[in-house]
């Protein structure tokens, strides 16, 4: 049987209380078994070099970056993790699609 898997969208910047709750509630669902997907989009792709989401990649995330958010919000995408991926909307409604619980926090 195949596991459950969780899909996470943060929009936040990395001030907001988000930024926090989404790392708690991924380890969380990792500690269930729970496969789990963020997508950073909006603000929330300041968070992709973050050490707190980056232990999340350690920890067998699944993590993708809207590339577009990036380049508005001046995130160099050569300072992103090869784990991570640079991505588009088709990505996160894959993720949308593809999980069993979706959350968005904007």
């Amino acid at each position: 049987m195949a596991n459950r898997k969780l899909g996470l969208l943060l929009s936040t910047p990395p001030s907001h209380p988000s930024v926090e709750t989404v790392v708690h509630l991924t380890q969380a669902a990792l500690g269930k078994g729970v496969d789990v997907y963020i997508y950073l989009i909006d603000e929330g792709v300041k968070t992709v070099t973050d050490q707190r989401y980056l232990r999340l990649v350690d920890a067998g995330v699944k993590m993708s970056v809207c590339a577009y958010g990036c380049q508005q919000h001046g995130v160099q995408t050569v300072t992103v993790d090869s784990r991570v991926s640079l991505s588009g909307l088709v990505v996160l409604s894959g993720i949308i699609d593809g999980c069993d619980r979706f959350l968005a926090f904007t």
